[in-house]
Formats: C-alpha cells, sequence, structure tokens
C-alpha cells in the first residue's frame, strides 16, 4: 500500500464504507437508485447533523470571540512592533484565554465537508446501479444531465440547481458573519459548481439534496424555538411513515413493514423523550461526572485491535494458503494491514471526532457507550456465532448465514445483561477500567503477533515448482491410457437426474459404469481422498492404527502409490493438482522430487484472468475489515452486514466485477465466483491440456478439480457462467426435472440447486473432453475413472436420510460420485455393486500391471477389505490439515456400512471411544 493509500484507507475508508452500507441497506426497501439516492443523504445528513450542530456552535463561539478581542488586538498592532507586538499579543491571548489556533473552529464546518465529499465523489461517481437508470427528467444518473440543448451544446442544469440552492443557504447563514467566512462559502459554493458541472447527475442530485437539507436546517437555526418545531414535524413525519407502513403499504414483505414501521417510530421518540422529560423530574446530584479521555482512547484502541487485527489475523492463520494465489500472489497479511487502517480510521478518527466535538456531559455518554461496546463485541465474537460452517476465502459461508429467533432473542438478552454489569463497572470502579482495558489490548496483540507470524511462518512453504509451465498430459493412440479424475465433492445422488435433463450426456458417457451404491470414508478431503489415491491401507481406521508415523506422511504416501507404482511399470506419469501434497493448501509439489520423471502442475487458475484477481484482492481488502465488524455485532445484525456474502459492497444490476455471486432465489443471481470460475476455465480447457501423440507409450495422468466444491447458479439451459443470470422461464418449464423413476431429488435451497448446477456442468464439460477423445482416436485405448472424494450434506436424497436418535444423519456426504470406462467399453450401464472410493487402485491397474503391489508398504493391491468387514466411516468435521495433522486422526463418531447403502438398516453408529488404543472397531 502506497502513502497514499493508507492516508485514504484511513479518513475516507470508513465514510465510503458507511455510504455503501446506507446505500445497499436502502436497497432492500426502496427498488429505485433515485430513491436510494433520497435515503443516502437524509440518512448521512441526519447521522452528521450532531457533527455540524457543534462544528456551528464552534463556530459562532471563534466569531464572539474574534469580534470580542477585536478592538484590543487591534490597539496592540497599532501601538507595538516587532518582538514587543508578539509578546503583547500572546499576553492579551493568555488573560482571555484565548489560542491563535482557535481560529481554526471556525473552518471546522469546511474541514468536515471535504472528507464526506471526497467519499460521496469515490463512490456515486462509478456507481453502475446508476447505469441507464433514469429520475424525473434526468435521462441517465451515471452521466451528466443535459437537461438544456442549445444549439446542439448541451447544458447541464442540475449543478446550477445545486449552487442556486447552496447559495440561498448561505445568504441565511452568513448574516452577522465576517467577511472572510462569507468569502469561505461563496467560493465553495462556486468551487462544487466547476468540479461537479460535468459528474453524473446522480453525485450532483445526491449534493443538491444535502444542500437542500442545509438550507432546511438554516431556516429551522432562525426559528425562536427551532427544537420544538423539529420536534413536532419530524413526529408528524414519523406517524405517516408508521401509518403508512402499518395499513396502506402495498404487499410489502414482513421486513420492508418492519422497516417503515420501525422509522416511523424512531421519528417519534425525540417528542415522546422530550414530553416525558417535561413529566419525570428526574433529582440529579449535584456533582457533574468529568470527562476522562483515557477511557475513551484505551476503549477505541481495544475495537481497533480486536475487529482491525485480532479477528482477521486469527481467521487468516486457521488456513493461511487459502488466502493466497500463487500464480498471482498476495501476501494475505496486507488484508490484515488493511482492516486494521479502516478499523483505526473507523474507531480513532471517526468516532475521536464525535468525541472531540462534544460537550463535557456527552463526552461522558461516549466514554461509556464506548467501554460498554468494548464487552459486547467482546461476548459476541467469543461466544457467539462460532459455528457457521466452512468459510471461503472470499469470506463467504458455504451454506449462507442464518441464525433462528431463539438464537437471536437470547444474544440480545446475553449483551444487555453484559452491558448492565459492564456499566455497572464504570459507575464504580472507572478507575479500574483503563487498566482493564490496556491488559485485554496487550492480551490480544500478543496473540494476534502469534497469529501473524504463524501466517508468515505458513507461506514460506509454499512450493510453486512448475507453475509457470504450460499444463499438459499425453495419452498415447496406440498405447494403454490410464487417468483418474477427482472432481471434489461432486454428488453421486444427482447423475440421473442430470442425464434424464440431458440424455444426449448417456451418449457422451458411453462406455462408463456409473455406480450408484458407493461410500466415501469421510465428508472432508482430508479423509476421503487418502484411501482414493493408495488403496484401504488408507482408511482413516487403517492410518489411525499406523500411530507412530504423521498423518501428513501417511498422506503423502498415498499420494505416490499409484503414480510410482505406474512409473515403476513403464508409464509416463503425469499429476495435476495432488490434493493437499505434504498437507499444503496449496499442493507441495516437491514430495515428487525423488521422481524426476513424474510430470507435476498447478492447473488451478492457470486460465483465469489476472483482472478476477487484483477483483479479488481488492474485494478482501474491503472485506476482512466488515467480517470482523460483523463477528461482533449482534446476532440480529448480523446477516444485514453479511448481506448474503456481498458485505453490502454495490454491485451492477446487470453484472457484476466482484467475483463473487449474489443468489436471488432458486432462479436468479448475479455475479460469479472467483473460487468456481479458477477450476471452471481448467476443465472449459480439458482438450487443451491434452496432448495427443501417435507413438505406444502408456501414460497415466492424474487431474484433480474443485469446480464441483464451489458452487454457484449457471445459466441455463447450457449450464454456463454468467454475470447476470436468470433461470425462472426454464425452471418454469421443467419443473420436473428433479423426479425420475418415482424418485424426488430435494430442490428447494438456494444451495441445493447451485450444487446441482455446478456438477450439471462439469459432467457437461468433461463429457466434451471425452468427444474429444473419441475424435482424436484415443477413447478406446484409455481408461477413465471420474471420481470424488465424498459428497456433501444437503437434504437433497430422502432415500439417505437416516433418523439417529432423533437426529437426520445425511449420508449423502459419504455418498461420492464414481463413473468408469474401461478399455474398448461402449455402453453406458449402471451398477448396484457395493463399492468404495478406496477401490480405485485396484479399478486403475485391472488389466494394465499383473499383481500390483504397494511400492511403499510391499502390500498386494486389492478390495478384500471391503468384504472382509463393516466399512467404518469417520464422521468428523475436523476437515483442516492445520489443525488434525496429529499422528491420528482427532477423536469424533463414526458410522458403519456394509453391503448396501440406500437400506437404512445397514447404518450404524458409534461414539468416539469406540476407537480403543487397540485400534479395534465392533465386530472386527
Amino acid at each position: 500500500m502506497s502513502l497514499f493509500q493508507i492516508i485514504e484507507t484511513l479518513f475516507i475508508g470508513p465514510l465510503k464504507l458507511l455510504f455503501e452500507f446506507i446505500f445497499e441497506i436502502s436497497g432492500r426497501f426502496v427498488s429505485h437508485p433515485g430513491l436510494m439516492i433520497v435515503f443516502l443523504s437524509l440518512t448521512m445528513n441526519i447521522l452528521v447533523l450532531p457533527l455540524y450542530r457543534r462544528a456551528d456552535a464552534m463556530q459562532e463561539a471563534a466569531r464572539d470571540t474574534e469580534a470580542k478581542l477585536h478592538d484590543g488586538v487591534a490597539h496592540i498592532k497599532k501601538v507595538f512592533s516587532g518582538d514587543e507586538k508578539m509578546m503583547m499579543l500572546q499576553t492579551y491571548y493568555r488573560q482571555n484565554n484565548y489560542k491563535p489556533t482557535d481560529a481554526l473552529h471556525g473552518s471546522v464546518s469546511l474541514l468536515l465537508e471535504i472528507p464526506f465529499f471526497m467519499a460521496a465523489y469515490q463512490f456515486l461517481s462509478h456507481l453502475k446501479t446508476l447505469e441507464g437508470v433514469s429520475l424525473g427528467p434526468i435521462a441517465d444518473l451515471s452521466r451528466p444531465d443535459g437537461l438544456l440543448v442549445i444549439g446542439g451544446i448541451a447544458i447541464n442544469i442540475l449543478p446550477f440547481i445545486m449552487t442556486l440552492v447552496n447559495l440561498i443557504s448561505s445568504s441565511l447563514y452568513l448574516k452577522g458573519f465576517p467577511l472572510k467566512t462569507k468569502i469561505q462559502l461563496y467560493g465553495m459554493a462556486a468551487f462544487f459548481l466547476i468540479f461537479l458541472y460535468a459528474s453524473p447527475s446522480g453525485l450532483v442530485f445526491y449534493w443538491t439534496l444535502n444542500n437542500l437539507f442545509s438550507l432546511v436546517k438554516t431556516i429551522f437555526y432562525k426559528l425562536k424555538n427551532p427544537g420544538k418545531v423539529i420536534r413536532y414535524l419530524t413526529a408528524i413525519v414519523g406517524a405517516t411513515v408508521a401509518a403508512f407502513g402499518a395499513f396502506f403499504y402495498n404487499s410489502p414483505t414482513l421486513k420492508q413493514r418492519a422497516f417503515l414501521v420501525g422509522i416511523g417510530l424512531a421519528l417519534l421518540l425525540p417528542i415522546v423523550l422530550h414530553i416525558a422529560k417535561s413529566k419525570i423530574h428526574i433529582k440529579r446530584k449535584n456533582a457533574e461526572v468529568v470527562p476522562k479521555k483515557s477511557v475513551f482512547v484505551c476503549g477505541c484502541v481495544f475495537l481497533t485491535v480486536i475487529i482491525g487485527i485480532l479477528i482477521p489475523s486469527a481467521l487468516i492463520a486457521s488456513s493461511p494458503q487459502e488466502f493466497v494465489d500463487i500464480l498471482y500472489f498476495n501476501n494475505p497479511l496486507w488484508y490484515i494491514a488493511a482492516s486494521a487502517l479502516t478499523a483505526a480510521g473507523t474507531f480513532l478518527i471517526w468516532l475521536r471526532v464525535f468525541y472531540w466535538l462534544a460537550s463535557p456531559s456527552y463526552k461522558v455518554i461516549f466514554e461509556r457507550f464506548v467501554w460498554i461496546l468494548c464487552g459486547v463485541t467482546l461476548v459476541n465474537y467469543m461466544f457467539f456465532g462460532t459455528n457457521l460452517g466452512v468459510l471461503s476465502s472470499s469470506l463467504k459461508y458455504e451454506n449462507g448465514l442464518y441464525f433462528s429467533l431463539k438464537q437471536q432473542l437470547f444474544n440480545i438478552l446475553v449483551l444487555c445483561a453484559v452491558a448492565a454489569v459492564m456499566f455497572f463497572i464504570i459507575k464504580k470502579w472507572r478507575n479500574a477500567v483503563v487498566p482493564i482495558i490496556l491488559t485485554a489490548v496487550i492480551a490480544f496483540g500478543a496473540m494476534s503477533t502469534v497469529s501473524i507470524i504463524s501466517i508468515n511462518s505458513s507461506l514460506d512453504k509454499i512450493v510453486s515448482e512448475g507453475s509457470d509451465e504450460t499444463p499438459e498430459f499425453r495419452l498415447s493412440t496406440s498405447g494403454k491410457n490410464v487417468v483418474v479424475l477427482m472432481l471434489d465433492r461432486a454428488l453421486a445422488e444427482v447423475v440421473p437426474y442430470v442425464f434424464n435433463e440431458k440424455p444426449e450426456l448417456k451418449d457422451k458417457y458411453a462406455g462408463f459404469t456409473f455406480y450408484n451404491n458407493v461410500i466415501s470414508y469421510g465428508g472432508s478431503t482430508n479423509f476421503g481422498t487418502p484411501p482414493m489415491f493408495g488403496g484401504y491401507e488408507y482408511t482413516p481406521v487403517e492410518m489411525n492404527k499406523r500411530d507412530t508415523e504423521k498423518l501428513v506422511s501417511k498422506h503423502n504416501e498415498s499420494l505416490k502409490v499409484l503414480p510410482v507404482l505406474f512409473l515403476n511399470n513403464g508409464f509416463e506419469v503425469t499429476l495435476c493438482d495432488p490434493v493437499y501434497a505434504n498437507y499444503q493448501w496449496t499442493p507441495d509439489l516437491s514430495i515428487f522430487d525423488d521422481y524426476p520423471e513424474i510430470k507435476t502442475y498447478i492447473t488451478k487458475g492457470k486460465y483465469s484472468s489476472p483482472e478476477m484477481y487484483e477483483q479479488s484482492v481488492s474485494n478482501n481488502m474491503r472485506n476482512f475489515f466488515c467480517y470482523s465488524l460483523m463477528k461482533t455485532m449482534p446476532l440480529s445484525l448480523q446477516t444485514t452486514i453479511y448481506a448474503k456474502g456481498t458485505y453490502n459492497q454495490t454491485q451492477a444490476p446487470e453484472g457484476n466485477a466482484y467475483t463473487e455471486q449474489t443468489t436471488d432465489g432458486l432462479s436468479k443471481a448475479v455475479g460469479t465466483s472467483k473460487a468456481f470460475m479458477d477450476s471452471y476455465n481448467v476443465l472449459a480447457n480439458f482438450s487443451k491440456i491434452t496432448k495427443i501423440t501417435d507413438d505406444e507409450t502408456n501414460t497415466y495422468a492424474f487431474i484433480s478439480n474443485d469446480m464441483t466444491h464451489e458452487p454457484i447458479l449457471l445459466q441455463t439451459p447450457d449450464y454456463v457462467p454468467s454475470n447476470s443470470v436468470d433461470n425462472t422461464e426454464y425452471d418454469q418449464k421443467h419443473a420436473d426435472r428433479f423426479t425420475v423413476d418415482g424418485k424426488t431429488l430435494n430442490i428447494t435451497t438456494e444451495n441445493q440447486i447451485k450444487h446441482y448446477h455446478a456438477n450439471m456442468a462439469a459432467l457437461s464439460l468433461v463429457g466434451d473432453w471425452l468427444d474429444y477423445l473419441r475424435k482424436n482416436n484415443v477413447y478406446d485405448n484409455t481408461k477413465i475413472i471420474i471420481v470424488s472424494d465424498h459428497g456433501t450434506s444437503l437434504a437433497s436424497s430422502d432415500e439417505l436420510t437416516i433418523n439417529n436418535a432423533g437426529v437426520d444423519f445425511y449420508a449423502e456426504r459419504y455418498y461420492p460420485l464414481m463413473l468408469v470406462k474401461d478399455f474398448n467399453s461402449k455402453e453406458f450401464t449402471v451398477s448396484d455393486e457395493f463399492m468404495t472410493n478406496a477401490d480405485v487402485p485396484v479399478l486403475a491397474t485391472d488389466g494394465v500391471i499383473e499383481n500390483p503391489v504397494n511400492p511403499f508398504t510391499e502390500k498386494e493391491l486389492n478390495s478384500d477389505e471391503k468384504t472382509a468387514h463393516e466399512q467404518y466411516i469417520t464422521l468428523s468435521y475436523s476437515w483442516s490439515t492445520a489443525e488434525n495433522n496429529g499422528n491420528t486422526f482427532v477423536a469424533s463418531n463414526w458410522v458403519s456400512v456394509k453391503d448396501n447403502i440406500w437400506d437404512k438398516n445397514n447404518w450404524k453408529f458409534y461414539n468416539s471411544d469406540i476407537v480403543m488404543k487397540e485400534n479395534k472397531f465392533p465386530n472386527e
């Protein structure tokens, strides 16, 4: 970050975020961008009204003081000169409690206006939401209005209206002010006219509304009792809004109705409080509480540390490499730096501005508020919203963010109790507050430092040999080719429905057998891939038995079983994205250094545009602070801040440059996802990666792809990515496509439909690659295994939903995809044979390598274990190899199944204590 970016993030960043939040949230209640600008202007002016009122009071006090001292200063300047004049002026100022710097108080309003204008300018000048949107006579809010055309020359009228309103407001406000103040304000009016003349009309409209608000405010200030008038007008508006929302709003949602009623009641609050204050006389103690600035400052430091540094550093430290793209490297520590700067700007600069301008009594209120806020943020972060599922590197929860009403109410009750305790402490033991906060700051600072060191250390482990090479694997037209394609988390249960919707896929997959009775040995990659790579010696049970060896060593060994076996049998071997190699998120290809003949590549992201990476980094630079802020908020506000993973980042209606998708129901979405596109582009270029040769070389290739692990909504009927998805018509026309042979796939949630789309797209792209192999005469002599490491819990299949002790168990999480084509196979078939993904090594070597043996353990590769006893599956959710990396997998519950996964009676459940030291299981 440059010095300019640092300054901008500190001073403008928080304001721009506030603009975005208000604008986006207003869009949930009013649909027209023009009305959203009105809401934005009104809200911002109400929020900063206390600042400007205090600034105006300071300006008036400064003007009065200058007038009071004017004659004395003039006399000293006339009588004295040189150093004597300076000494006399200093003495005179000191006697009147005046400092020369107090003259700056007269410019506070102007100084406040500059950063707010800069934030508004940056936000509204390039807001794509305004493109093509009309408002009254203005044709396009994203362009100058051009309302008047004379001789073919368009003249913008709105800037002149803005300036006229500004001049009227200034002339009313400036009565009695000195000439220099008048020059300042009239000069600013001229500046805004010139500067904004050619600006988008949406921005000029916003600033015109601000000037109009300022005019109304000035008129009220000129009234004898402005407060009374404001209270009654506010009450009238509030009653009208509340009544409209409650009784006259045509078909609103419950949230929209509640919002309008809430706004109306909030506007009624000032007059209610005034009446209550006049009726109820509270006896106050004579002694006023004196502000203690250190309490406020220390509280702001605490909030900066916990929100700006602790939370983002802890999140990144949990899986550092997940936030890194080795092809376009950006150190994730910059995300922490950006979050820290935004937090510092929010709490140490802008919140302090409010404090500085406040009266002494309000400063005490600020101090207590910040102290209570420290306790509330800490409790929210530590005890609420802690088990929300998998969070992607783009800070989006895999299953969304949802809290029940019961959870929200309990959270509010706890926070109220915390606030009461915090208030009692600051009332009774005010002097203890600063030491408490400083102790917490030191502790959290130390924790953050440990996390940052851990992040930096993890980044040092990234090995990217071969990352600059163009990925490719060779297939021979004359030799034997074996290809294993792993589609991470591809779903077997959707295959019948995909092939039913797209019957042409059966022709593309001619020769394949679809196994519909398959299990994996865990619901996460670290459990499901080792047996898939190396066979039954690497199931979780067997890996736990080898409890004197590190899990990472056993995982690496499993990765090398087939490549080394094929290499030793004269095959040319290529590996693309070997999963979790050396337990690194970005595979550490160096584990194959002992086998230089094996070609290794990283394909993920190879075919994505640099602009996508730049936008992804830009998003995270913004959103880490928003994520941290969300985690410290009450649960009732977290979904509002989260905003379906966009964190209220403004998006264009026709497309999204932000590399993250926002869905609107089951049929509509805006944007794409970088994580999806990184893998989609690889499969889309699969034919280019495949090189056809005419020699008799035998080849083995393993390719891993994450496309099905990062699902998004795609545009039908072709199921392709689009910045603006609308499948309404197609979904209505094909509403019956999720029922096949009397069995219905439950597709009622956004997560379910996105997974269906991703799997459809993956199978379609692979189908195109299969046609490419046919065209180049390598299809018949190529054995192809398409397999996934595990499924996922979507509650899509009633047949695979098993009730265990009153709790639904989703067996589909352990139901992986398995499609196998042997040499010269011609027909597409479906098999009910019981299989596991640990059968992959046997299937890959069958008919290719005689009597295959694991080159590391010297044990024969076979499937005898599958029928020897029940198969035990770990139910652990400890997917992170950064944590689950000891000698054995962390303790978990288990389930077993044998012969038929579709018979619910075949599933048996066990507590973690069945994993005994002897490594024996029931019935073993």
